[in-house]
């Protein structure tokens, strides 16, 4: 077992991310939030794009997971090799990448590119998964971790109101490497809950970093009670 990924062993992760356009996009700001969600007891930092991995990694002295989100095709997730090695090099401890069946951009396979970032860099991986079987053959292809990122965010799975513990639990009981459940967790109960269905980490965003969405939330329920 990796030191790194045991440090996070039942413990959480928070991601750090804003969209473009957002008043809160913007590597300084991504850097505030982490610190602040360390003071908060995180574990780790999960962020998205090259300075704000950079900005992170200089400031917070914990594990942390980098993404590159970039281009408009269904792999937009750290989509290519080069994408990844950048990811690994701007700082980021475990480089997450889309790990689901399609087709990646640059025509390189999952185990190929998880090797080569593995050789070149000496990063962990991270495949961001939908399904089972997508876990399953991610973990063969030598994925130090395997999450459930993407459950329900790809046109063959289903979008449900919170996070897929079912997917959690199966994939705990099928692969050997650690499973961390990420995607619509917004309650500390379902995190808890996400522990008990076998995750080795839990990561959550929206719910600690995404003051529009919350604040949309409250003002929907206000709304809905007028």
């Amino acid at each position: 077992m990796n030191a790194l990924v045991a440090q996070l062993r039942h413990r959480l992760v928070v991601s750090c991310q804003a969209y473009p356009g957002e008043p809160m996009r913007d590597p300084d700001t991504m850097r505030r939030v982490a610190l602040a969600a360390a003071d908060g007891g995180a574990a780790g930092i999960r962020a998205q794009g090259l300075a704000d991995i950079a900005a992170i990694r200089d400031a917070v002295d914990l594990p942390l997971i980098g993404l590159w989100k970039d281009g408009d095709d269904d792999v937009f997730i750290t989509p290519t090799l080069d994408h990844a090695l950048a990811v690994a090099r701007a700082g980021a401890h475990v480089v997450a990448l889309d790990g689901t069946s399609r087709p990646r951009p640059d025509g390189r396979t999952l185990a190929e590119t998880v090797a080569a970032v593995h050789e070149r860099t000496g990063a962990l991986v991270m495949a961001d998964c939908a399904t089972l079987d997508e876990g399953i053959a991610a973990a063969e292809a030598g994925a130090d971790v395997v999450g459930t990122t993407l459950a329900g965010y790809t046109s063959y799975t289903r979008k449900g109101p919170g996070p897929d513990l079912d997917l959690v639990a199966r994939l705990a009981r099928e692969i050997d490497v650690p499973v961390v459940a990420e995607g619509r967790i917004h309650t500390p109960a379902q995190a808890a809950q996400a522990l008990r269905a076998g995750a080795w980490a839990v990561v959550v965003g929206t719910a600690i970093t995404h003051p529009t969405t919350i604040t949309g939330w409250f003002a929907s329920a206000m709304a809905d009670a007028r």
